[in-house]
Order: C-alpha cells, then sequence, then structure tokens
C-alpha cells in the first residue's frame, strides 16, 4: 500500500462537497448527484427490459436495484477515498463497496425492510465492482476478491474508522456531520424517517464487517438456479445503470426497426421473405445466398417487436470482423434514423470497434487534417467515447459476435450487465453455420437462456445441415419454425467441376490465367495465408495484364494485414467487385485470392472460382461469391472445386467427407448446382462418420456449457479467467510490427497522442502465433511487438508454411 500523507488532508465540509468521481475535472460530480443519476437511470433500464421472461416471477426485482442504485457508493464518502480523488492523492487502499454495507444496514432499518430485501441490497451494493468469493485461479491473473481482501486479519477500526497517520492525528473516515447528512438524505430519498444517532449505535466499521460476513456467508454455497439467476441479472441492472449513469450515456429509446419495415422492401418480397416476416417466435431460415435472408431476419424482428414487453433490442450476429462491419453500414442505411439525425444508430460490438468508428470519423468529419488526411487526436478522443458508449449498450440494434454474448454468460459477477442486456432481445443469428461444433454447442446453450430471459432467436443460413437444425430446435423450449426457400428462388449458377490437381499448381495457374486473359473476373479461394500469398504473387501480374491501369485489377484478402490496410482492401474489394446489376452483359476482369475471410456476409460477385476443398458448407459459401445471383449473360458459369494436399486449418475427416459428398454429386450427373443440389450435399456430408461425431461434440459441448456456466449456482464467484480463455480462442489479439514501432510511439504519445490513432498499425493474430513471430510484450506501448516480413499489399507473411491463420 503506498504511504500515508504525514499530515490531515483537506477534507469536504458538507455533504455537497463530496466527490463520487475525479471527473469533470473543474467540477467533480458530486455523490448525491451520482446516486440520484444512477437510480434514474434504473428506471430507464427497466422501461427497456421490464418483466421479461425469468424477470416476471420476482416482483419485487426492480425496487431492490433501484434501493441498491442509491446506496451502492455511499461508502465514498470516507476521506480516504476523498483523497484518492484528489490530483495527485494517496490511493486508499479500501474498498468504498465494504463501508456502504454500513449504510445498507442503517436505512434497512430504519425502513423495515425484510431480511432478502436486505441480504439482495447488500449483495448488489457490495459486488458491483468486485466478485465476492474467488475461484481457484493465482490471485496475480485475476482480480482480487473482497473475501481474499477482507478477512480475519484486518483491523477494521483502522481501515473504515480512524486511519493511523505517520507523525499526527488519526485520519477518521467518516466524520459525525458528513454521517448525519448523509443518513438525512438517504432518509429522504426513501422517504423515511431518520434515524438519531445513539452512542450506543456500533461504528460503521463494525456495520460494514457484519454486512460483509453475512454476504459472504450467504454466496459461499451453491444456489437454487432461478435464484442465482436473478441476483445475477439484478447485478448487471445496477452495474449497467452505474456505468451509464457515469458516463452520462442515455439509453435510446428510438428503434431504427420500424414496424412497417416488411412493407416497405423496394422490391416484390419472395415467399420465403413473406413467411418470414408472418412468424411469431422463434425462426429457422434456409435460402440461398442472394435471396434476401438479410430482409427476412430483419422483417421477422420488426413483427415481434410489438409483442414483447418494453423495449427489446435486436442483435445481429455474425462470425467475422469483416463482416460486422459491412452490416452495420448497411443497416445504418436502411433502417429509419432518429429525429433529426441522418443516419440510423447501430451498435458495433466487436475488439477494434473503435478503430473502425475513427476510420468513418475520418472519412466524414470535416475536422480532419486537410493537409496529412489524417485523424486529430480530438476525433480519436470522440470516437474512443463513442466505442465506450456503445460497449454500455446504448443502442437498441447491435451488430456483435456471438463471443460478447458468450462472454457475459461464462465471466460472471465482471459482465453481469452484458447478460441483462440479453434479456428481451431478438437475436438474429447470421451464417450460424461457420462455427466449429464445439462454438456451435455452446451458442445453442446461450438461446436456451435468452429464451429463459424473454428472448427470441432467428438463425438465418444458405447452409445449415440437418443436424445443425436439430441441435436448436432440441436447445428451445418452445417451438421453432422452420422456413426454406422454395424450389427455384435461386437460379442455376454454377457448373460444378473437381479437380484432383492443385490449385497452384501448372494447370490450375493456366486456367486462371486462361479465365483472366478471357476478360472474365476470377476468385480464387485457398485454405491458408501462405498458398493465398504465394498464389497471388504468380497471379497478379497477370491479372493487371488483362486490365491494364486498373489499380484494383489484383487483390488480395486474408486477414493477417495491418487493420489500415485490411480496410483498404475491403474497400476496393467491395467498390471493384459489387453484385452484377441485370444491365451488366459483358465480363468484369480482375483477381480476387482469399482465404476464409472472403466466405461470410461480403456482397461479391465475380465470373468465375476455384476454390480448395473444405468443409462443405466453406465450399458453398465460396461458390456464393461466383455468380452471386444468377445474372451472369452466360447463364451458369464454372465453380471448379481442388483437392489439396493438406487439409489445415480444417480437420482431415470435415474435408474428405466434403470431397466424398462433392463427387457423389459430380457420380450422379449433377454438376449444374441449384439451391437443392446445395442441400443434397450437407446431407451426403453429415451422413457420414464424421457427421455423427460432429453432432456428438456439439450436444456434449452445449450440454457442459449449460452446466458449468448457465446454471448460476455460484453467482459471485470470480470467473474472469475463463471469459480470458475463451477471447484467446475466438478473438485472438493485435500486434504491432517492429518497423512501426517509432510511428506506433509518435501517433500514442505527446501533446496530440491518443491510442486509437495508432490502430491501424496493428496487426490480428491468433495467441498461439505470438511464439511463433518471436512476440515480446512492449510495457512502455503496451502492445505485443512482432518480427517477420510485412508488405501493404501481401501482408504479414507467416513464417513456416504450417502457418494457417485465415
Amino acid at each position: 500500500m503506498a504511504p500515508r500523507p504525514v499530515t490531515q488532508p483537506p477534507q469536504p465540509r458538507s455533504l455537497a462537497d463530496v466527490r463520487a468521481k475525479s471527473r469533470p475535472r473543474e467540477d467533480p460530480e458530486r455523490l448525491t448527484t451520482h446516486s440520484r443519476i444512477v437510480r434514474d437511470t434504473v428506471d430507464a433500464i427497466e422501461a427497456r427490459v421490464a418483466d421479461a421472461g425469468i424477470l416476471a416471477t420476482e416482483p419485487g426485482f426492480w425496487r431492490r436495484v433501484r434501493r441498491a442504485a442509491v446506496l451502492h457508493d455511499t461508502g465514498k464518502i470516507a476521506a480516504g477515498f476523498q483523497e484518492q480523488l484528489r490530483p495527485g492523492g494517496q490511493p486508499w487502499g479500501q474498498r468504498h463497496e465494504v463501508l456502504s454495507l454500513a449504510y445498507v444496514a442503517l436505512l434497512a432499518g430504519a425502513a423495515g425492510w425484510g431480511e432478502a430485501e436486505r441480504l439482495l441490497v447488500g449483495t448488489l451494493v457490495a459486488s458491483h465492482h468486485r466478485p465476492l468469493h474467488p475461484t481457484s485461479a493465482l490471485a496475480s491473473q485475476r482480480m482480487l476478491s473482497l473475501a481474499e481482501q477482507y478477512n480475519t486479519h484486518t483491523n477494521w477500526k483502522e481501515a473504515f474508522t480512524e486511519t493511523p497517520l505517520p507523525g499526527g492525528q488519526p485520519l477518521v473516515q467518516v466524520r459525525r456531520g458528513l454521517h448525519q447528512e448523509l443518513t438525512a438524505w438517504l432518509a429522504g430519498m426513501f422517504a423515511t424517517d431518520p434515524t438519531p444517532p445513539s452512542a450506543a449505535d456500533p461504528p460503521l466499521a463494525d456495520r460494514a464487517r457484519d454486512g460483509l460476513e453475512e454476504l459472504l456467508a450467504a454466496w459461499a454455497l451453491p444456489v437454487k438456479p432461478d435464484v442465482g439467476l436473478l441476483a445475477v441479472l439484478a447485478q448487471g441492472a445496477l452495474t449497467l445503470a452505474d456505468h451509464a449513469g457515469s458516463a452520462h450515456v442515455p439509453l435510446q429509446t428510438h428503434m431504427p426497426l420500424d414496424a412497417d419495415y416488411f412493407a416497405r422492401l423496394p422490391y416484390p418480397p419472395y415467399p420465403h421473405q413473406r413467411r418470414a416476416a408472418a412468424t411469431d417466435g422463434h425462426l429457422v431460415l434456409v435460402s440461398p445466398t442472394g435471396s434476401g435472408k438479410t430482409e427476412s431476419g430483419l422483417a421477422w424482428a420488426a413483427r415481434q417487436t410489438p409483442t414483447m414487453p418494453g423495449q427489446p433490442r435486436v442483435v445481429w450476429t455474425l462470425p467475422y470482423r469483416a463482416s460486422l462491419n459491412a452490416a452495420r453500414l448497411r443497416l445504418r442505411r436502411d433502417l429509419v434514423p432518429a429525429p433529426g439525425e441522418r443516419l440510423a444508430d447501430i451498435g458495433l460490438l466487436h475488439g477494434t470497434v473503435a478503430h473502425t468508428l475513427l476510420n468513418q470519423a475520418v472519412a466524414d468529419d470535416c475536422g480532419t487534417n486537410h493537409t496529412t488526411g489524417e485523424a486529430t487526436a480530438a476525433q480519436a478522443d470522440q470516437a474512443r467515447d463513442r466505442a465506450n458508449a456503445m460497449r454500455l449498450f446504448s443502442q437498441r440494434v447491435r451488430v456483435s459476435t456471438p463471443h460478447q454474448l458468450l462472454r457475459g454468460a461464462v465471466a460472471g459477477p465482471a459482465y453481469s450487465s452484458v447478460l441483462l442486456e440479453q434479456a428481451n432481445s431478438l437475436f438474429v443469428l447470421d451464417e450460424l453455420h461457420a462455427y466449429e461444433p464445439e462454438i456451435f454447442g455452446r451458442l445453442c446453450a446461450a438461446m436456451g437462456l435468452w429464451e429463459r430471459l424473454g428472448s427470441r432467436v432467428a438463425v438465418l443460413s444458405a447452409t445449415l445441415a440437418p443436424p445443425m437444425i436439430s441441435l436448436i430446435d432440441d436447445s428451445l423450449a418452445r417451438s421453432v419454425t422452420l422456413h426454406r426457400a422454395p424450389p427455384g428462388t435461386s437460379p442455376v449458377r454454377h457448373r460444378l467441376a473437381l479437380d484432383e490437381t492443385p490449385l497452384e499448381g501448372a494447370d490450375g495457374l493456366d486456367r486462371l490465367r486462361g479465365w483472366l486473359g478471357e476478360g472474365h473476373s476470377v476468385l480464387a479461394v485457398v485454405n491458408t495465408v501462405a498458398r493465398a500469398q504465394r498464389l497471388f504473387e504468380a497471379l497478379a501480374e497477370d491479372a493487371r495484364d488483362a486490365r491494364p491501369g486498373d489499380p484494383n485489377a489484383a487483390l488480395l484478402l486474408h486477414s493477417r494485414f495491418k487493420n489500415r490496410d485490411r480496410d483498404a482492401v475491403e474497400r476496393n474489394l467491395l467498390r471493384r467487385h459489387p453484385e452484377r446489376d441485370v444491365k451488366e452483359t459483358g465480363p468484369r476482369g480482375g483477381l480476387v485470392v482469399a482465404t476464409q475471410a472472403v466466405e461470410v456476409s461480403l456482397q461479391l460477385d465475380f465470373d468465375r472460382g476455384a476454390v480448395e476443398c473444405a468443409p462443405i458448407e466453406a465450399v458453398a459459401q465460396r461458390a456464393g461469391r461466383v455468380n452471386r445471383r444468377g445474372r451472369h449473360p452466360e447463364g451458369a458459369v464454372e465453380f471448379r472445386v481442388h483437392r489439396t494436399d493438406g487439409d489445415r486449418p480444417y480437420e482431415p475427416a470435415a474435408v474428405a467427407a466434403a470431397w466424398a459428398a462433392l463427387t457423389r454429386l459430380v457420380e450422379d450427373g449433377a454438376t449444374d448446382l441449384s439451391e437443392q443440389d446445395i442441400d443434397r450435399l450437407l446431407d451426403l456430408a453429415y451422413e457420414t462418420e464424421w457427421g455423427s461425431d460432429w453432432l456428438r461434440r456439439a450436444r456434449r459441448a452445449r450440454d457442459e456449457f449449460a452446466t458449468t456456466f448457465l446454471t448460476f449456482t455460484e453467482p459471485f464467484h470470480d470467473r474472469s479467467q475463463f471469459a480470458d480463455r475463451l477471447s484467446e480462442k475466438l478473438d485472438g489479439v493485435e500486434v504491432l510490427h517492429h518497423e512501426d514501432i517509432d510511428e506506433y510511439r509518435r501517433r500514442t504519445t505527446g501533446k496530440d497522442g491518443a491510442q486509437l490513432l495508432a490502430a491501424g498499425l496493428l496487426i490480428p493474430l491468433r495467441y498461439r502465433d505470438l511464439k511463433t513471430y518471436r512476440a515480446q510484450y512492449d510495457r512502455g506501448l503496451r502492445v505485443h511487438v512482432i518480427e517477420g516480413d510485412y508488405d501493404p499489399t501481401i501482408g504479414l507473411r507467416p513464417t513456416s508454411e504450417a502457418e494457417t491463420i485465415l
């Protein structure tokens, strides 16, 4: 603990001087003001979530959260806390929420609360920053729990009554006059008579100790699942109110998705879109790429909203960062902005959200430095604030990765507000097939939890195998409506060809060069970054020669670019290869070499396609980027699948099942692919031993996840290390190339420096690849620095052929 000041620090003279925050610096927010704001924010959260799902079984839920909101920061009255808020003030070393328990006890007694009321209000107050109980993880790897910080060795009098100062009088933590003012103010807030102080009253320190001991005992052993879930949701309500209130971010009430969305579609809807728009409750929709799945999902959500309580939110999930960004931009353009706004306000929740927002600010804001074209520090601050607001879940329509949602269930108390926001919501899970069986199973377990929270689920995909549909249906208690696009929704778009030779072999390269020479636009998709880079370097000049003067005649897309370079590639890709217009009759030219990054939600269109074999859904998705809507003047165009000499990064059995299914289709003469042929391919692949094993693994993952994380029998134990593991598996880490250290330092330090100004220099990596690139953590820059070769057009080169990042 830091040394205490030798002299008495200045103390507030009255309750009006007691601060809750150190900001704004010129006039810090007062304790009473903050408490009122948080209480009022609880009202806004109640209006949003209402009594959805399990909340309807607890009539006193919102009353208890409101009471906790008034009391949650009362311990900040301590002189030690007030001292640490001063510029240059010494840290206190104690937890203000523990001292707040003394005021919970005082008010509970004065207002005559019952034991259950006092216990839950006290629990919310004590745990809104720290877990009550630890896990078995090492203390150095996680946040210290209250049970660890306060134990038999704690000197409660020194902590919360009189704290010794070196060579001076002890520091009185709560002076009598301030205490009386605070209790009187609290009595007014709760419309009860203040209890006059008495000499017989136990010290605040003793009340705090007794209150914490009671809470620790109450939550030490497992409780009934519903009791635990309701307690975590209540904590989430208080935490969300505290965060939103502290940031002064109002929760939006405007819903960008209006009820007549379906009636406003600018084209005659497909039959499957009409059925989706008329569905009440859970939905699974299987329809071909380019047949309006997004519109179908929005129409379904618009149908549900008026039939749900409160103010439901729409959460649209996708697996990859590029598809998230594209989806948000599309929703901003297509949905209804709030009055006075130009575009709809759509939340974006993923690891590089701030960087994405900053890029948009640079493009749209007239405050850009016109000399350099770069973002200013003020814009970076604005984008950071915007990102923080989004993480507080202000918007009613959001785009997210499923990991953000799973984290709310996994992390325990630290992310309880994430879990609360999953109540009374509409989840549209787009491209759910893209996940391995373990993640798919966990998402199915989460669907069951969302249903308990009063939420509804829609799953959209062009390639959803029967075992997947069965597992979704089995995971939800209420009925799931399945709609499929009728035959003929999508025209025959592809002539399937199988090729036993490698795509980057001599014959494969000659064929691709021939297509380019004929003026066709060509998509080539391979399974590893190394092969993508080699293939691109072999063909780029041919593409440029076929389209002289076209700066985007050859493009390479994978995930191992610096953020700014990846953004540029995506913009050029979408601009160069959009969906073909019905009036467009000529070949487009141009080459795109890509990895799995091109498969999901990018609305691209090519004249020809050649891909490496992959799991059957990946093959089908790759096909969906070729002659996307069947508007090519030739009709069906060639789509060639090459056998690979290595399966990584996929499971060999999954790739083998796909090749066997494709071979069977060709042997049966079905080389002109329709959506029915895609369904048959899925059936053939999942009828194998691999398919049976996939279902077993997904079901086991679902059940284990539900048992471990979704029972909430130990709701106030720290589980943050589990969330960290999930991040390592799904999110990865962003790193800095060693050649960019100086530029990164210039952008992040100095008068105009800001972290976001340097975000464009970072490169996404998986945690397990840090060692491969000999990463070293730079504590000054707070980022991993890697070695390796980097080129803006090629990206980060793998250090070996075994590197298979997508």
